[in-house]
């Protein structure tokens, strides 16, 4: 099987989700069950949970450990997601393990998410990863990558997203999220809305955790390599997280500042010359990203490139998004064909007459080439937001994505 071969049979499963954790641990039995093998932590959140994984990693890799990195979506390339020391897993691995673990996937009707959960702790093993980082794909207590028993478990913020489900409240989504943690292990959570937080906490003292709650009013002070306000927030989250950490695996606080100075996070507020591209996907985050554009010197006008998938509400965030920028471009990013808005949506948001009334100058071109062209005029600086497929297909267009090692 070639890598291509590979991701070919993948990618089809992704059109499936399914919550339980007896498929994951059957396929990870078959490989010698490696998630007992390796020390975790393990990070889930609406927004953030990215960052605060990347920077968790960064700061173990500086104190000496060999650190895998399990993340999702990616931005460009499958391999962005399963990193051992920052270098991605190779196409032969992802060609190998596919072939190895084909029958079984196809026999229980493994789904995409499924089957990559297993790849990634396969390929710390065999790359010889000390502890790894994991991030959670889809809600919590259901999502395959809850078959750990980690150091430490962690939930950045809730928000709305995923209501189809985890729930149509902020309370219900912060159960689901909150169901991973363990018993005995420390649950840090970085929530601030009060309701929310308590949530959280409950539910977390219900699995027997031990809760550490982050400050509302902390935030990281020090140099940090990634832009926005947020990431402060986000970083404050990370440190209180390296903190919880059994004593052996806990960085100095040099180590961590040095590591969270470097971190960097492809796609999150992320500034190439005149571009920045933001994955933000749905209304929170859209919110921080306005946040951040308004703080930040970037020269004027903005204008932005959005594409956004149709199960997100992207009303909200267009709303939200709108207090931003000058001009605002509407298109459909390629990769999300299928999956995205529709022109017909559009057209009827940008005719209805009760939305509020807007601040920029908005279009819509749903030809992606067009739209990467007519964003650019008369740009000071030009955002890229609504999704990774957006993000990530403007990164290729422009010859500005690549994937290291």
């Amino acid at each position: 099987m070639t890598y291509r071969e590979a991701l070919d049979f993948l990618f089809p499963r992704t059109t499936t989700i399914k919550f339980g954790l007896d498929t994951t641990r059957e396929l990870l039995s078959r490989v010698g069950a490696p998630h007992r093998l390796i020390p975790t932590i393990h990070i889930g959140g609406t927004n953030g949970k990215g960052s605060v994984s990347t920077l968790v990693a960064e700061a173990l890799q500086e104190a000496g450990w060999r650190v895998g990195l399990y993340t999702s979506p990616h931005l460009v390339s499958f391999r962005e997601r399963i990193r051992v020391n920052g270098v991605p897993i190779t196409e032969e691995a992802v060609a190998m393990w596919t072939e190895r673990l084909r029958p079984e996937i196809e026999a229980r009707q493994a789904t995409f998410f499924e089957a990559t959960t297993v790849m990634a702790f396969a390929d710390f093993a065999a790359r010889g990863a000390e502890i790894a980082v994991i991030e959670v794909g889809l809600g919590g207590r259901l999502d395959s990558t809850n078959v750990v028993d980690p150091l430490v478990s962690a939930v950045t913020k809730v928000a709305m997203d995923h209501t189809k489900y985890l729930g149509d409240t902020l309370a219900a989504i912060a159960v689901e999220k909150a169901g991973i943690a363990k018993e005995g292990v420390p649950f840090v959570t970085g929530e601030t809305e009060p309701g929310v937080a308590k949530a959280l906490e409950e539910t977390a003292r219900g699995h027997g955790a031990q809760v550490i709650r982050i400050p509302d009013d902390a935030w990281w002070r020090g140099a940090l390599g990634l832009a926005g306000p947020h990431q402060r927030r986000n970083a404050a989250v990370a440190e209180g997280v390296l903190g919880a950490l059994p004593e052996r695996y806990r960085p100095a606080p040099e180590q961590t500042r040095t590591a969270f100075a470097r971190a960097r996070v492809a796609g999150r507020f992320d500034r190439r010359g005149k571009w920045v591209f933001d994955v933000a996907h749905n209304p929170d985050g859209m919110r921080a990203l306005v946040q951040a554009l308004t703080e930040a010197r970037f020269p004027r006008p903005v204008h932005a490139l959005v594409s956004i998938l149709g199960d997100k509400e992207w009303a909200p965030m267009l709303v939200e998004l709108d207090r931003g920028i000058a001009r605002g471009v509407l298109t459909v990013a390629p990769t999300a064909a299928g999956r995205g808005w529709t022109t017909e949506w559009l057209t009827k948001w940008l005719e209805d007459p009760s939305r509020p009334p807007a601040h920029a100058d908005w279009h819509l071109e749903p030809d992606f080439r067009k739209a990467l062209a007519q964003v650019q005029e008369g740009a000071g600086t030009i955002l890229v937001t609504g999704s990774f497929h957006t993000v990530g297909d403007v990164m290729v267009a422009l010859g500005v994505a690549e994937v290291e090692g």
